[in-house]
């Protein structure tokens, strides 16, 4: 092989999509009726604004400390006498009223990092603040009770740490269609050819080879069996509505994806909070709204939930910018048709009763989260993925 040639392919086999630990146990993906559970993850990236999602409007101490940023009464779309959602998140509203919606306060974790790169990387991993681990939570969950790697995917061009597991990682594509396209462009296929009629030895190049094929059969399986299913569910046109559509893709197929992670970015509001988070929401509600019906048509709904977290909150008092500086615990959603609580788990945030900082307390711990999801829905040992025990909760 040319030296150009073998850099080409070192870069096509090194790239998210077609490392070979992703992808050679699709090999040997089978079909389930419903039934099998799926548990699809959206992370709202930059720290949303939890106090304007889920809002508090009837402290008085809110509006005090948010002038600008805050929500009229008039606009929230109001739950309890207490507690309301943005505007924007009308769906996520019917799906409350359907007892489909369970909303978490105040989750987040001891000593607080505000940091995204640093507080994500403690929401992937699982970790304490002051630990650095290099294995994601649902990586060490594959590595648990995964017997394929195909069952966690990401929905993305790149993996994120929370899937990568010490022996195991995850799959990432954005859609099966063009990940099947990518390995059937000329150039791939003439190196599938020729390595298919190589001596595959264990050197770099055998390596790479080894790599290529697995790719080119794998994409063309999860290709070919997706095809089984097409959806007729119309879905907006943001790159969450796209994401979550090729989810219900691989879920209404039958796929034994039991993970699929995903995330909706921008919001990292420092200015002008009030429309670029409107806007933000309404697009994360909107392809909610969509999703769900696709896989209620289906009979799949009630085999699938839906967690929403973001990496911290905000500040509690709105900056000289008409936005939020990054703060500390948030809420975070549970959507599904079997919940065992619905409703607000918790009582909200107490604003007079804020950290030293000026931030709020959280109640919850994300791993008392994790640790429900993964003992009650996913049918893992909590313990033996997060390192210790976390007491579950009851919305499962």
């Amino acid at each position: 092989m040319e030296r150009r040639d073998f850099l080409k392919l070192s870069a096509l086999a090194s790239s998210s999509l077609l490392v070979p630990s992703f992808l050679k146990g699709m090999e040997n993906m089978n079909l389930k009726d419903s039934g099998y559970k799926h548990l699809v993850i959206i992370q709202l990236s930059g720290g949303n604004d939890g106090l304007n999602t889920v809002i508090p409007f009837s402290q008085s101490e809110y509006y005090r400390l948010r002038p600008s940023v805050g929500i009229t009464g008039t606009k929230v779309l109001k739950l309890t006498q207490d507690l309301g959602l943005n505007p924007a998140l009308k769906g996520m509203r019917a799906l409350y009223d359907n007892s489909e919606l369970c909303i978490l306060n105040s989750v987040g974790y001891p000593n607080p990092n505000r940091s995204h790169f640093r507080s994500m990387d403690i929401w992937h991993t699982g970790s304490n603040s002051n630990e650095y681990w290099s294995s994601g939570w649902l990586g060490r969950y594959m590595d648990s009770s995964c017997s394929n790697t195909y069952n966690v995917v990401e929905i993305d061009k790149t993996l994120s740490l929370a899937l990568k597991g010490n022996q195991k990682n995850a799959l990432a594509f954005t859609n099966t269609s063009d990940f099947y396209k990518g390995t059937r462009e000329a150039y791939m296929k003439k190196l599938v050819e020729k390595a298919s009629a190589e001596n595959l030895g264990e050197d770099n190049l055998g390596y790479l080879y080894k790599t290529l094929i697995d790719t080119s059969s794998s994409a063309a399986l999860l290709h070919d069996q997706t095809k089984t299913y097409t959806s007729k569910q119309a879905y907006p046109r943001n790159k969450l509505a796209q994401k979550l559509k090729t989810s219900a893709e691989l879920i209404n197929s039958g796929v034994e994806t039991k993970v699929h992670y995903m995330s909706h970015s921008g919001f990292d509001t420092h200015a002008f909070q009030q429309q670029k988070q409107g806007n933000l929401l309404k697009q994360y509600d909107e392809a909610i709204t969509a999703f769900v019906k696709d896989l209620k048509e289906n009979g799949t709904f009630n085999d699938t939930l839906i967690l929403t977290f973001s990496e911290f909150g905000r500040r509690v008092k709105e900056n000289g910018s008409k936005g939020t500086d990054h703060g500390t615990a948030n809420n975070l959603f549970v959507i599904g048709g079997k919940l065992n609580e619905a409703g607000f788990y918790n009582s909200a945030p107490d604003l007079l009763s804020l950290d030293g900082n000026g931030d709020l307390i959280h109640q919850l711990d994300f791993r008392q989260v994790y640790a429900t999801v993964i003992d009650k829905w996913l049918g893992g040992d909590s313990k033996k993925v997060l390192g210790k025990d976390f007491q579950s909760l009851n919305f499962l």
